[in-house]
Parts: structure tokens; sequence; C-alpha cells
């Protein structure tokens, strides 16, 4: 018997740390006391898996894991206010809301336009970036509107906003889609096309590394790009949406949108939502 109560403080001090391990573990279950990005219900915990079409400049470009661009400033920034570590992964973009909607990636920044199809596979955050098209072509060629485009052979990226525009509202005797849209400005370069339509930030960006290449017209269409997740993935939208308010509150949208654009971003990125779009 003496052994026996002698032995009763060191059993109530092992029970006791056993239940302060299992609160603990209950604790970082429900999301109240865990890591980075607690109870956002990423992929890997503490980590933002983004899928994005790489290259894409400005936006998107560069060598991994040291990407650059637009996008990647914006979702770093994201990422740091989640407190969640960034991993971009190289993708195409015909699939990558396909890809995204199966649960490979926690969310897609491509420079992606919002668009009721797309949204009826994926959601979208809040727009950050207004995007309109444009028509380049090389220099001295006789197309300066998109109204010069009948009989002609043009180019776009593949499952992109653009490509829709080319087959839908131009005369163009044929489109030619590509997977890379660095593969459309090689293919107007060497004249196996005649024009690209493609987004116009990058075919504007464009210009500086591809001198022998214009735009020669912009084409407005109101469009927005928005950071894309998975139907199930409302907490995170939700996260996301409130840190880019807050980037666009404090004005480190407009330093990245400066740092990109050498201009200040246009008035209507902090007036749309994704119900107006």
């Amino acid at each position: 018997m003496a052994g026996k109560l002698r032995a009763w403080p060191v059993v109530a001090i092992l029970a006791l740390a056993a239940a302060l391990l299992v609160a603990a573990g209950c604790g970082d279950d429900d999301g109240g006391g865990g890591g980075g990005g607690a109870g956002l219900n990423t992929i890997t915990e503490g980590e933002l898996r983004v899928g994005s079409d790489i290259p894409y400049a400005p936006f998107e470009f560069g060598r991994a894991p040291d990407y650059e661009g637009f996008d990647v400033d914006i979702v770093n920034e994201i990422a740091r206010r989640l407190d969640l570590e960034p991993r971009f992964v190289k993708t195409p973009f015909d699939p990558i809301f396909r890809n995204l909607a199966q649960g490979r990636f926690d969310m897609v920044a491509s420079a992606s336009t919002i668009t009721p199809e797309r949204q009826q596979t994926v959601d979208f955050s809040d727009p950050y970036f207004p995007a309109d098209q444009s028509l380049m072509v090389k220099r001295g060629s006789d197309v300066r509107t998109v109204d010069d485009l009948a009989g002609k052979t043009i180019g776009a990226q593949l499952g992109t906003t653009g490509a829709e525009y080319a087959r839908n509202e131009t005369d163009a005797e044929n489109v030619r889609t590509y997977d890379l849209i660095d593969d459309a400005f090689n293919a107007l370069q060497s004249g196996q096309i005649e024009a690209v339509i493609n987004d116009f930030p990058v075919s504007k960006y464009a210009e500086r590394s591809k001198q022998d290449l214009v735009v020669v017209q912009t084409i407005q269409t109101d469009e927005n790009y928005g950071l894309a997740f998975a139907k199930e993935s409302t907490e995170l939208q939700r996260r996301v949406n409130e840190a880019l308010q807050e980037m666009k509150d404090d004005d480190t949208y407009t330093e990245i949108y400066r740092k990109w654009f050498e201009e200040d971003p246009p008035d209507r990125i902090f007036e749309v939502s994704t119900e107006g779009s």
C-alpha cells in the first residue's frame, strides 16, 4: 500500500502532462493557435500554392523559384499579410482553372480575366487590375485597327479572352492559338501571322524587348483581372479580399502598380467588385 501511495504523485503528473498535450493538439486543429495561415485549409499548412502561366511579363516571369512581376509582388504581399509562404507553380494557362477546381492549387494568379464562363468553374477575388485587349503588329504594317483584319491570319494565346475576341469580334480568316504568348509574338516577328490580339499591358510591355513590334490599338473591354479560387475555398477567398482591400487603402497596391507600369493605377480599380464584372 505504501508503495502505491508513493507512486500516486508521479501518475498524477503524467496524466496532467498528457492532458496538456491533448489540449494543445486540439488548439491546432481548430485554428486557434496553430502556425501560419491557421484556418485557411490550404493544401499544405502554412503555404499558399499558386498556379500561374509563366512567362507572361510583366505579370509573372523569370526562373523558379525567383519569379518576379506584378502578380508575383501582389501575391507575395497578400501571403505575408495572411502569414503564409507563397509557392508559385508554373502551369499552362489553358487548363489552369480546371486544375484549380481539381485541387492542384490554392489559388491562381495569372493575369486572369473575370468572366461569367470561368465563374461557372471557379470563384474570383475582387478585381485587382483593369484589363483591356490590344492589337499588335509589325512596324510598317498596313493593319491599324481590328477593322483591317478581314482575310488576315492573326494570333492569340490559347484559352484567353484575346483568343475569344479574335474569333468572335473580328473578320480574320484564320486565328492561330499558342500555348505561350511569347510564341505568338515570335510568330508575328517571323511573318507567320499578321497581328496579335492580347492583353494590353502585356503587349505594351513586350514593345520594350521586341522593338519591331508595336501596339496600334487599345481595345476597351471593361474587363478586370481577379485571383481565382476553387468553389469551396470561401474562407481563403474572403481573407484574400480583405488583404487586397488593405493594400488598396494603405497605398501598397499603388506602389506595386507604379513599380511595373510607371504610372498611377486607374481610379476604376478602386471602385469595381466581382458583382459588377
